[in-house]
């Protein structure tokens, strides 16, 4: 059965049966925003939310980000799924928007940090978007083989106002892989401060 995720929560990534997940998926979902117009007739807004991730050293240095814009780490290791601009305009149809693949084994020896985060393409309020959630699984981006833990990321007041988030990080101690379910807002509006975010706060 899979982990239901609480904010602030730190797991293992130790199967039931004993063994680590040594290749991950982190798809992220999300929903379309739903508007009326002067006659009370609902329409669905896309939503472009951009899930990406950043590598880090052991001195806290990016040394890698994957986004749309780059879609595969250095190392081979991360590869993202490519960009999805509108989000679930149908409802929730259970199925990852944007999904990240992350193998633990290829990484680059000196990364010990990979964050996680997720910022709003047109700076659409998270406060107004119905649903975002992520899970974390063994598969591929076409195929879920074991879900492993979920996480819903975008529901809360904090959320008001702000288009960026840092979903989780991934960290190694003692040469094992954990995960840290953060699910903060930030008042980030870039990419790039994100980034720094994550550096100054949650490393």
């Amino acid at each position: 059965m899979a982990i239901n995720l609480q904010k602030g929560q730190r797991i293992n990534l130790e199967k039931s049966n004993g063994s680590k997940l040594q290749s991950i998926c982190v798809g992220i979902n999300w929903g379309a925003i739903e508007k009326k117009n002067w006659l009370g007739i609902a329409k669905k807004e896309a939503v472009d939310l951009d899930a990406s991730c950043a590598l880090y050293d052991d001195n806290k240095n990016a040394i890698d980000v994957i986004y749309f814009g780059s879609l595969t780490s250095k190392d081979g290791a991360v590869k993202h799924s490519g960009d999805d601009r509108t989000g679930d305009m149908g409802g929730d149809d259970g199925l990852d928007n944007e999904v990240i693949t992350l193998d633990f084994q290829r990484l680059n020896p000196s990364v010990n940090h990979v964050a996680f985060v997720l910022n709003s393409f047109q700076g659409q309020d998270f406060a107004t978007i119905p649903f975002a959630s992520i899970r974390i699984y063994e598969g591929s981006p076409k195929q879920v083989r074991e879900v492993f833990a979920t996480f819903d990321i975008a529901n809360g007041k904090g959320f008001a106002g702000s288009v960026s988030m840092v979903m989780g990080v991934f960290y190694k101690r003692n040469g094992e892989w954990k995960f840290n379910a953060i699910g903060e807002p930030t008042k980030d509006r870039k990419l790039e401060e994100t980034i720094k975010t994550v550096t100054s706060q949650y490393l």
